[in-house]
């Protein structure tokens, strides 16, 4: 048995899981690691483990939950007080949030967006080749990508960007509790003034959508539609985001494979997948224990914190072989990357999508991308939050 490992921790290669978690690697599928707090949570790093776990109802997202794991100093303030929509409610609660939105991300409508967002990645792209080489791909295009397209979804002003992309920002990485709580304020505020304002003046976007139930039924309430547009409007372009910097930067840091999508487009399917699978950027699901669960020999107790290591369960030598290996002829399809059970990814459709368009996009019309500065000083994001990439220089 190793010493007992800190969640979460910085990786040393943004598309690695960080080193030192190598030690857990061999404990699969369950380990200990401490908080920041000092309370020692389960580790899931197994991949069947992690299936069967989230798909257990008696495993709880209650973050109000006093016994609740939470990995960051900085958000336990939040989330102590209140429940994200979607993420922090267990069923019924849960169901009906979500059955509220499934018409709006099914696979034929978001298929229905494809030239929608094509014409906004071959915008971007143009604006790109217009200014010429270099560029900074995170903000020219990178971002830009899945705020524009959430935006158009939600019905959003994409001019008020700069205002939530700055929020979201500041509540996902702080770095402080009081920067999180204004940056929810904040977030909050703004979305009741447009849903007050589609109240009186009805537009086309999910949101106008509910607001229309709302008015026809009661439900869901105000308070409630703030709470779904602030995690729809947060998740819809920070985690894409995130996807295509980082799938972009490990592209380039790997020439070879790079070479079979530019010579085979009908490979970009399946390299998503691989890439959501190797890059696990939504590292660290949370849980408590309702009640005593075992598994795989192992008893989990009421009142105990789970933690879902996406990076390692997602390179288990048991689901996949050669797991640090990008491999495009691999089937990754079964990967955790949006999560497993009642709570997977709503979004997933929408981020396939984009994730082709944008990465298919820049390979066809910019055949010699490459970056525009040495890799090991390229900075990405700490283990704390969504990996992805600070910045990227390119040129081509």
């Amino acid at each position: 048995m190793t010493d007992v490992v800190a969640f979460p921790q910085d990786r040393t290669c943004p598309y690695h899981p960080p080193t030192a978690y190598d030690p857990l690697r061999e404990e699969r599928p369950l380990s200990r690691v401490t908080l920041w707090d000092d309370r020692e949570v389960w580790f899931v790093s197994g991949h069947r483990a992690a299936r069967a776990l989230l798909a257990d109802q008696r495993l709880s997202t209650d973050s109000t939950r006093s016994d609740f794991p939470i990995p960051v100093e900085r958000a336990a303030a939040v989330r102590r007080r209140r429940r994200a929509a979607l993420l922090g409610w267990d069923d019924p609660e849960h169901n009906i949030q979500r059955r509220m939105l499934i018409p709006s991300f099914t696979v034929r409508r978001i298929e229905a967006m494809r030239p929608r967002i094509q014409a906004t990645v071959d915008r971007l792209v143009d604006a790109m080749e217009e200014a010429g080489p270099p560029a900074e791909l995170v903000g020219a295009f990178a971002l830009p990508v899945p705020s524009i397209v959430i935006c158009d979804l939600l019905g959003v002003p994409y001019e008020d960007h700069d205002f939530f992309e700055e929020q979201s920002r500041r509540l996902l990485r702080g770095p402080t509790s009081a920067d999180t709580e204004d940056a929810l304020a904040k977030l909050e505020d703004y979305l009741g003034e447009l849903v007050d304002g589609k109240v009186r003046k009805p537009g086309e976007g999910v949101l106008d959508d509910l607001v229309a139930r709302q008015l026809q039924d009661g439900a869901p309430d105000r308070a409630e539609l703030i709470q779904l547009a602030t995690i729809l409007l947060v998740a819809g372009h920070e985690t894409t985001a995130n996807m295509i910097s980082l799938g972009t930067f490990t592209l380039l840091r790997h020439p070879e494979r790079l070479a079979e999508l530019r010579a085979d487009p009908a490979l970009l399917p399946g390299a998503v997948e691989e890439l959501l699978r190797f890059l696990s950027i939504a590292d660290g699901m949370l849980r408590v224990a309702r009640e005593d669960i075992e598994v795989e020999g192992t008893v989990i107790r009421a009142g105990e914190g789970v933690v879902f290591a996406t990076s390692l369960i997602n390179r288990d030598t048991a689901a996949y072989a050669d797991p640090d290996v990008l491999d495009w002829d691999r089937s990754a399809r079964h990967h955790l990357a949006f999560g497993y059970g009642i709570h997977q990814c709503l979004g997933q459709n929408l981020a396939r999508a984009e994730l082709e368009i944008a990465l298919g996009t820049l390979l066809r019309r910019l055949p010699g991308l490459r970056l525009a500065a040495p890799a090991e000083e390229i900075p990405f994001k700490p283990g704390d939050t969504i990996q992805g990439m600070l910045e990227l220089p390119v040129t081509w």
